[in-house]
């Protein structure tokens, strides 16, 4: 298992959150970002995994709705 501090925060310092309260710089929810500096490296993963589908998701509503 990595150090808990291997796996670098994904914050790219656009800290916005949308009306679901997600930040729209990373993807990642108020309570990943509050909770990133005590999870577990499997919390971490999952909390990317999680901000990656999130991008995802607004990516394929984006190229449909361009008011998305």
């Amino acid at each position: 298992m990595q150090n808990p501090n291997n796996i670098p925060s994904p914050c790219i310092h656009v800290c916005v959150r949308d009306l679901d309260d997600i930040c729209m710089g990373c993807y990642r929810s108020i309570d990943e970002i509050r909770g990133w500096y005590k999870f577990s490296d499997e919390e971490k993963l999952q909390a990317i995994k999680n901000a990656e589908g999130r991008k995802a998701n607004k990516d394929k509503a984006s190229k449909y709705d361009h008011y998305a």
